[in-house]
């Protein structure tokens, strides 16, 4: 097997409702979030000339909205540049932690109905970053528990790229957290690296699957956090 690379791209800046965890919030780009995504498609161009990657032809994405419009005008400015067509597949497998049936609401607020819940215990201090706490109602997943199920789909998608002679790089675009994590369980970050690093908006991190099956960085900067910054994704 030729070495085969997995294009991640965290969408684009976007509306993100205040003190929320981004999770499944329903909304749209920004205006600079859409430049951001343009501009992702002639890097990513500028990438795959460089290094020679043969692109498939599909780029996937999660069904959030603002992953979706990164998608279709990253998809837009490729196919522009490379003058070839370019289609989006949304898929829920590549979806942020799901905070369940607390979507959406704000952090005081689901403290709050944790706290009025006879049945759990307080929520600890560090529930939302911790990447291994899931909160305890319906359909929440811990940060983990997303990076598995995105690192799975990634390795599942990577996979059905067999033929030595057709593409070999494929473009993911969703969410930093889960896609941090992802990165984590395929081995190329370490734990402690987690919460050190994120992901710049719609600019590309490239991992390389050698012909061993092992996962590597192969380029594309992540973006390191200071001390005191508080996580939004």
């Amino acid at each position: 097997m030729t070495p085969r690379f997995a294009i991640l791209v965290r969408h684009g800046a976007y509306r993100q409702k205040p003190d929320t965890p981004s999770a499944l919030q329903p909304y749209a780009l920004t205006d600079t979030g859409k430049t951001q995504a343009q501009e992702a498609g002639t890097e990513i161009a500028a990438i795959a000339g460089q290094d020679g990657f043969r692109l498939a032809p599909e780029i996937l994405c999660s069904r959030q909205l603002r992953a979706w419009q990164t998608a279709a005008l990253l998809g837009q400015s490729l196919g522009e540049t490379l003058g070839s067509d370019v289609t989006i597949t949304e898929d829920e497998a590549l979806a942020e932690r799901s905070v369940g049936a607390l979507a959406n609401l704000t952090l005081p607020e689901i403290e709050q109905v944790i706290a009025d819940d006879p049945r759990t215990a307080p929520l600890p201090g560090d529930w939302k970053s911790n990447s291994h706490h899931r909160l305890p109602v319906q359909g929440a997943e811990s940060l983990m528990d997303a990076g598995e199920r995105v690192a799975a789909f990634i390795e599942q998608k990577m996979a059905d790229l067999k033929d030595e002679a057709g593409p070999n790089a494929r473009i993911f675009v969703g969410h930093g957290a889960s896609m941090r994590h992802a990165a984590h369980c395929l081995g190329v970050l370490a734990f402690d690296q987690i919460r050190q690093l994120s992901m710049h908006h719609a600019r590309p991190v490239v991992l390389k699957l050698e012909r061993d099956g092992t996962w590597a960085h192969h380029g594309g900067a992540w973006k390191h956090r200071q001390p005191l910054e508080t996580a939004t994704d």
